[in-house]
């Protein structure tokens, strides 16, 4: 399977790594043999239709700053667009920084790669937050699939989880804690008697928040990870203006202890009954949403077999990154279904 990476910062590298240490457990169960045939960073690319030696790629990029710099590979300044109208592929990762303004440069990479009868996978929530129900649309219109687990819950099979494991039954519901930084942020004010400044320095001190942390505490992360689980598990054709959002600046320490008098926390619950909504609740101490740092938690209520939770972390770049292994083995499975067979020969 040739594969073009669009995005080589932490979770572009975490799956470039994942491929080499891999390599030979991939080809021998799951009949896989992937191969990088272009990487696109910020200072440009490296092609080889032959596959990338993917440790020099992560050299140069450690090293150097940009695989553009490859002596005779690389190609500085060219964009992504191009490299996927000009480099034969069968898929497209794309792994650039979420934008929910516009979507973009996410977007156009999306729609190009599935135009040109691409499979895609993606980490990146803006284009999904603001066009799923579109891109959806787009790919079965040309008959290639779509794929998405990073986006929600990183690791952490949230989607495949409601998906698969609750066949049959029927989701009436759906809360959940699904922003790391802002559960980190609560966990602290309510643990230290903390107010909200000063845990969000804590936070960004400690890796966990961005220097700009609006997507975060704003409730705008949460808002778009609900849109793509009200689109692909319940059938909701929803985008990001159909949330309600309000994040956790507010938040005093007064407020945490007013919950905790009356046995329950605050958290930033998203959820899904009846309408899309993001915003701060009380829930009580023994919820299992009552989870601390920067684990996520999701509440699935269904018509037969109750509430269902799933609690795991939520970021990371190795988490995320074996996401993206995991659609890419979906891929392969589905595609070895359609011509009957999911045990053996190379893609």
């Amino acid at each position: 399977m040739r594969i073009v990476l669009v995005g080589f910062g932490i979770v572009g590298q975490a799956f470039a790594r994942i491929l080499l240490e891999q390599r030979e457990p991939l080809r021998s169960k799951y009949g896989l043999h992937p191969q990088l045939v272009a990487i696109v960073d910020k200072g440009g690319a490296i092609v080889d239709p032959r596959g990338i030696d993917i440790q020099k790629a992560l050299e140069l990029k450690r090293n150097r700053g940009t695989v553009a710099f490859h002596e005779t590979l690389g190609i500085p300044g060219i964009d992504a667009l191009r490299i996927l109208k000009e480099v034969d592929a069968d898929l497209l990762i794309e792994a650039t920084p979420t934008n929910i303004k516009d979507g973009e440069p996410g977007l156009s990479h999306i729609q190009t790669a599935l135009k040109l009868r691409r499979h895609v996978i993606t980490t990146n929530k803006g284009p999904l937050a603001l066009a799923l129900p579109a891109l959806k649309e787009l790919a079965d219109y040309n008959k290639v699939q779509l794929r998405f687990s990073g986006t929600v819950g990183a690791g952490t099979p949230i989607l495949d989880f409601a998906k698969k494991c609750l066949i049959g039954d029927r989701i009436l519901a759906v809360q959940g804690i699904l922003n790391g930084t802002t559960n980190y942020i609560l966990t602290r004010m309510a643990e230290g008697g903390m107010d909200f400044e000063s845990c969000l320095r804590e936070a960004q001190a400690s890796g966990y928040a961005e220097a700009d942390p609006s997507m975060d505490v704003d409730g705008y992360d949460a808002a778009c990870k609900l849109v793509i689980i009200a689109n692909y598990v319940l059938g909701i054709r929803a985008t990001l203006k159909d949330v309600s959002i309000e994040g956790i600046r507010h938040i005093t320490p007064e407020d945490i202890e007013r919950a905790k008098k009356g046995g329950k926390v605050l958290k930033l619950i998203a959820s899904i009954d009846g309408d899309l909504k993001v915003k701060p609740m009380e829930i009580p101490r023994t919820s299992p949403l009552c989870v601390g740092g920067t684990l996520n938690a999701v509440t699935f209520k269904t018509q037969y077999s109750g509430d269902q939770t799933i609690i795991g972390k939520g970021a990371g770049g190795p988490e995320t990154a074996e996401a993206i292994l995991r659609d890419l083995l979906n891929i392969k499975e589905e595609l070895l279904e359609r011509e009957g067979k999911w045990s053996g020969g190379e893609s």
